[in-house]
C-alpha cells in the first residue's frame, strides 16, 4: 500500500473535527477500517496512525523491556495520549481536545496536514513554519546523512 504523502491546509471546526484530505483517505489501507489512532507527536503536532499500523506499533512496544524505566516512560506517554478516531461520513476525524491543545491548534482555525509515509501529522500552521525555520541542517545535507548509507 502506498504511504501518506503531500500536504494540505484544512480547517478545524469548533468541535475539533478536521477533514482528512481525500488523497490521504485514498491511501488508507482497508485493514485500517477507516480508523486512525491519534497520539502526541514527537514534535508539537498530532500523529494520526491508521489502526492497522498502530497495531504493528503496539506489537513492537510489547517487545520492549518493561523493566527499563525509559521504555516504560515511552510506552506510558504514547499510550496515555492515544485515542481511536473513526472517519465520519464526511471524511473527518474528531481530534481529542487534549491533543488539539498540545499541538497549539485552534478550534475554528486552520491545520497543516502532512503525509509522513506511515502516518499523517497535524500541525498548527505557525508552529510548523517555526519548526521548518528552526532546522539548522539543509535538506540536502540531511538527505545525504540519513539516506546516504542505504
Amino acid at each position: 500500500m502506498a504511504g501518506f504523502k503531500g500536504q494540505a491546509e484544512n480547517s478545524i471546526d469548533g468541535k475539533g473535527r478536521m477533514p482528512v484530505p481525500a488523497k490521504m483517505r485514498r491511501a488508507l489501507d482497508p485493514a485500517a477500517k477507516e480508523t486512525f489512532v491519534a497520539t502526541r507527536g514527537l514534535e508539537q503536532c498530532v500523529f494520526l496512525y491508521p489502526l492497522n499500523t498502530w497495531e504493528e506499533i503496539e506489537t513492537e512496544m510489547g517487545r520492549l523491556n518493561q523493566f527499563d524505566p525509559q521504555a516504560r516512560a515511552f510506552v506510558r506517554t504514547i499510550n496515555m495520549w492515544a485515542e481511536e478516531l473513526a472517519l465520519d461520513g464526511q471524511g473527518r476525524v474528531a481530534l481529542p481536545k487534549s491533543l488539539v491543545e498540545f499541538a497549539g491548534l485552534q478550534p475554528g482555525g486552520r491545520a497543516q496536514v502532512i503525509g509522513a509515509f506511515d502516518r499523517i501529522e497535524v500541525w498548527d500552521p505557525a508552529v510548523f513554519e517555526a519548526h521548518l525555520n528552526d532546522q539548522t541542517e539543509s535538506y540536502e545535507s540531511l538527505a545525504e546523512r540519513v539516506m546516504g548509507g542505504i
